[in-house]
């Protein structure tokens, strides 16, 4: 009998499941809880494909979110269960999703209508480098092969769409990864409004830079400006949150 192959099989994990993670899984997951409480009730947001799109499963509850996913649906819910597993189900990143009841799918060039006609209230992305002045690159390492660039230039280019850029704070080298200017490709130019790290989070001030807003517990001013390569000024009310 013929099976319909999931490229990217992805379920949902129990709390239990968590604990056993490993150091970098636990540091994403970190990192998309905070930034899960950017949801306030009835946004209509894009979730970008890898780390973004775990923010699905912390959605506090009694919010309402409408998940919209760049290849076509709208009402997206959390990953699913072994049970709830349909092939026929996927995000922008191949990987098993569900739709919650209400939700629907539809053709791309409708999902890009709806991102480049400013009907999304936020995007929440992934980065490899973010700008003193908020200039995001995200889609492509040079010499790397990449299957595409993604919707990620189209979801930056939204002018009333709020973006926040969820990433480590340091590169796996512990080169830092905040900037005074990009050196990878950019994906867009003073495009990013928030930056959440597993260090800290900074909002991107139009014509300032960056502003220090939170930190994750355990850090510091003085460790977020050892890890940062590039000059920010620091809220009255930080203080650790995460």
């Amino acid at each position: 009998s013929y099976e319909k192959r999931i490229e990217k099989l992805t379920l949902r994990r129990s709390e239990a499941d968590e604990q056993v993670l490993s150091d970098s899984m636990k540091q994403r997951i970190h990192i998309i809880k905070r930034a899960a409480r950017e949801f306030k009730n009835g946004m209509y947001v894009n979730l970008g494909i890898g780390m973004p799109v775990l923010a699905s499963n912390y959605i506090e509850p009694g919010i309402t979110v409408h998940l919209q996913s760049e290849n076509g649906i709208l009402g997206m819910g959390p990953f699913p269960t072994a049970e709830e597993v349909d092939a026929d189900l996927v995000n922008a990143g191949k990987e098993s999703v569900t739709v919650l009841p209400g939700g629907t799918c539809f053709s791309s060039d409708v999902s890009f209508g709806m991102i480049r006609g400013n009907r999304l209230d936020m995007t929440i992305l992934g980065g490899m480098q973010v700008s003193q002045n908020g200039d995001l690159s995200n889609w492509v390492v040079p010499g790397k092969i990449i299957k595409g660039m993604g919707g990620a230039m189209d979801l930056v280019a939204a002018p009333k769409s709020r973006v926040v850029v969820t990433m480590t704070h340091n590169a796996k080298n512990g080169e830092p990864k905040i900037l005074k200017e990009n050196t990878l490709p950019l994906t867009g130019v003073k495009c990013v409004d928030r930056i959440i790290t597993d260090k800290c989070v900074f909002d991107v001030v139009p014509g300032k830079g960056l502003l220090l807003r939170e930190l994750s517990y355990g850090q510091t001013v003085d460790k977020i400006r050892a890890a940062t390569a590039c000059d920010f000024e620091v809220a009255s009310d930080v203080a650790e949150t995460y």
